[in-house]
């Protein structure tokens, strides 16, 4: 494999800023926690701060010491220097004048942080790039950066981009030659030249085999199922599937045979023998259990959309054909027995309640009346009819459809034996009664009797037990072999979807349980699986530490949100928007006066707001509900525009409007049908020196005085000490108050 797998971009990108941080990384690598506080300000003036802090972050970010510690994107010397409170940035330059400052801060950085040196991580880091590239198979560069990240975060010192290439490409190329030598063990002389004979194309042929048995199903049909259990069938002859492959990492395996899947035969011939030969391997495996995957993929269409389906829409058609003849049958019934009820029923006069004996008295001249409407012959071919089109009455609703079903046999008759043949099934205990059944049909076919201790009368639910048992064809003491067939393949359609029956050789199909490890085997692969994903032997240590970096995490974070401006929380511990204020006095805003728009108007009392069906109260308790509270109390409601009430406290009789209280644009009329307790300014009834709307309403209301008999106790108050509920003037509608 070449060395030189990155571009020259990507390799001068390498341990150096290509471009500037984006915010999530400015936040993540370049905030000072208090220790980097500590080690900053132990320094005297401001440019060897901000360069101090400048080869702190950048170590933790790109995992190398800077040697020219002005090379800093912008944006991180605003940062650094914005939580270090130095106002001029130009103030780096002067941390690179004196060499030995750089490198004394280098050595600090080195011994605090614990930072080591490549050499000694070397050994460490082959082992793991070895078991990733082992159980992966990732390209180069993703082991490249992946091996960038594994060294940033054990705190080791980046080598130059070539050394840490070259490492790579020699051990993925190691973990490959590996692989390949493993799957060309496991075969013998007599397998390798049977997989060689794949890439050759026989006499007379335009493809080799190879391509040939690569090749799936594509047309869906019974025929086209009996080639793919054939194709299946052949594959599976040349025992590759046989061999254990288990301690091949899957997805190695799975990269193999893509290549040897896609790629050409000629191309495959140019390799050596042990890749060659490790990759045809691959590819038989694959192409094992994917040709009984494609056979079962097949057979869930067919089912489903040329039987089940097909009986069903033929089911349709063949109703909508016969509903004339119903409709006419059934009028001509329903035509008669309304004779037969008129006739012989007695009448019961509505108005005086005297009954009336029936019409006829006789049988004879009941008939007598319905042949006047229906003659006798009609009316018994109607009834034929009927008999003839409908179905029994203790039928369910699927019987008509899978009689239909019955009548496509020949469509399952080529492929059915050779199902149980080719497909090694299991199930579970659920599914093992279906799958003892589905294996017994092939037994049944073309037999002309079949009595019923033979079959599994258990399986035969709903209409499947009369077409099964009862087929008025078949003789006294047998059954309908066919109808059984179609009654087991339905149950094992539905349990094969559900997995409850699996195919042991198919990969899609199969039992999911199948593909966990365990035991012994997994025993085997675990310490390159653990090493692969960074994992200590033991899940009690890697638990404990990352339950100690979430609790620091939590504390650290929970220490600074008292002082953070933009994180508010009201008293039920809500969180609110960063801008608005949190619920509680001084929350919301009178009615006209300036101030957001999200802010609710006051109720004129202490602390309360009230915005739709929801009030925050966290100050004093509101007053009694019986008595205004205030001259003008305004409840924002949730419309198009905010609509708002007037509970201000009725003025005296004759008296004119409220003091402040302007004419109003709309009127709403009281329960009572009175006139309405506010004015409108349109209708002429606007009062004197009536003070104009408030600031962010478009109209106002006048009270009224309402008659004593307006007043309405609160419910659930009585009794001395209750407070009244107040007039119903106080409760005036208000106004489409818009803010401006």
């Amino acid at each position: 494999m070449p060395v030189e797998f990155l571009t020259d971009a990507q390799a001068a990108a390498y341990a150096a800023y290509d471009e500037a941080p984006s915010r999530t990384e400015l936040e993540r690598f370049f905030f000072l926690d208090d220790a980097d506080r500590e080690l900053i300000e132990g320094k005297r003036r401001s440019h060897n701060r901000l360069g101090f802090a400048a080869q702190l972050t950048t170590a933790r970010y790109l995992g190398v010491f800077l040697d020219d510690p002005t090379d800093v994107p912008p944006e991180v010397v605003d940062y650094l220097a914005e939580q270090l409170g130095i106002a001029d940035v130009s103030a780096l330059k002067a941390y690179g004048e004196r060499e030995n400052t750089r490198l004394d801060h280098v050595r600090e950085l080195r011994k605090v942080l614990e930072y080591t040196e490549f050499a000694e991580a070397e050994a460490e880091l082959r082992a793991w790039v070895d078991a990733r590239a082992w159980t992966t198979g990732e390209g180069p560069k993703a082991l490249f950066d992946a091996s960038v990240g594994w060294l940033r975060e054990r705190r080791v010192l980046l080598p130059g981009v070539t050394t840490l290439a070259r490492l790579v490409a020699s051990v993925r190329e190691a973990a490959n030659q590996r692989l390949w030598d493993s799957l060309y063990g496991l075969l013998s002389i007599g397998q390798r030249a049977v997989l060689d004979s794949l890439l050759t194309v026989p006499p007379g042929a335009r493809v080799s085999e190879l391509d040939r048995l690569r090749r799936g199903p594509v047309r869906v049909s019974g025929p086209q199922m009996k080639w793919a259990l054939e194709r299946a069938a052949e594959i599976d002859a040349f025992g590759m599937g046989e061999l254990d492959v288990s301690g091949i990492p899957p997805r190695r395996l799975a990269e193999l045979s893509r290549y040897g899947v896609d790629g050409k035969a000629s191309l495959l011939r140019r390799h050596g023998d042990s890749r060659r030969l490790a990759t045809l391997l691959a590819t038989a495996v694959y192409l094992t259990s994917r040709a009984v995957d494609d056979a079962l993929d097949l057979l869930e269409v067919l089912i489903a959309t040329k039987l089940l389906a097909r009986a069903e829409r033929e089911r349709a058609k063949q109703k909508l054909k016969t509903l004339p003849r119903m409709e006419r049958a059934g009028i001509r019934l329903a035509t008669a027995f309304r004779v037969v009820f008129d006739t012989t029923s007695e009448q019961v006069d509505t108005e005086s309640g005297e009954i009336s004996p029936p019409e006829v008295a006789t049988l004879t001249a009941m008939w007598e009346r319905i042949e006047e409407v229906v003659p006798r012959e009609e009316l018994a071919a109607a009834i034929a009819a009927l008999f003839e089109l409908a179905p029994p009455i203790d039928s369910d609703a699927d019987e008509a459809w899978r009689t239909m079903l019955v009548t496509r046999f020949p469509t399952v008759r080529p492929f059915l034996a050779l199902l149980v043949k080719v497909v090694d099934f299991g199930a579970t205990p659920e599914g093992l009664p279906v799958l003892k059944a589905l294996k017994s049909l092939p037994d049944l076919m073309g037999r002309k009797k079949v009595s019923p201790d033979e079959i599994d009368t258990s399986l035969l639910t709903g209409s499947w037990r009369r077409l099964v048992l009862s087929a008025p064809h078949m003789e006294l003491g047998t059954v309908d072999w066919k109808a059984y067939v179609f009654c087991v393949l339905e149950s094992f359609h539905r349990l094969l979807r559900r997995r409850e029956v699996f195919a042991k050789n198919s990969s899609k199909w199969g039992d999911p349980r199948a593909k966990l490890l365990d035991g012994e085997a997994w025993e085997q692969v675990r310490p390159t699986v653990l090493a692969s994903l960074n994992l200590p032997g033991e899940a009690g240590e890697h638990l404990a530490a990352r339950a100690a970096l979430l609790d620091g995490t939590y504390r650290e974070v929970a220490g600074r949100v008292p002082a953070n401006s933009q994180i508010v929380f009201d008293d039920d511990g809500h969180r609110q928007p960063a801008g608005r204020p949190a619920p509680g006095a001084g929350c919301c805003r009178q009615l006209g006066s300036p101030g957001p728009r999200h802010a609710p108007p006051c109720l004129g009392i202490p602390g309360q707001c009230v915005r739709g069906r929801s009030a925050y109260r966290p100050g004093p308790a509101p007053a009694p509900r019986g008595a205004c509270h205030h001259p003008r109390q305004h409840v924002i409601r949730r419309s198009s525009w905010h609509a708002a009430q007037c509970r201000g406290p009725a003025p005296a009789p004759g008296a004119g409007p409220a003091p402040g209280a302007a004419p109003s644009s709309t009127s709403t009329r009281p329960r009572n049908g009175a006139a309405p307790p506010c004015r409108s300014a349109g209708s002429g009834h606007t009062e004197q020196g009536a003070a104009p709307p408030p600031r962010g309403c478009r109209s106002a209301v006048t009270c009224t005085p309402a008659p004593p008999s307006a007043a309405i106790p609160s419910a659930g108050s009585s009794g001395p000490g209750s407070s009244p509920t107040p007039p119903r003037s106080c409760w005036a509608s208000l106004v489409s108050g818009s803010p401006r």
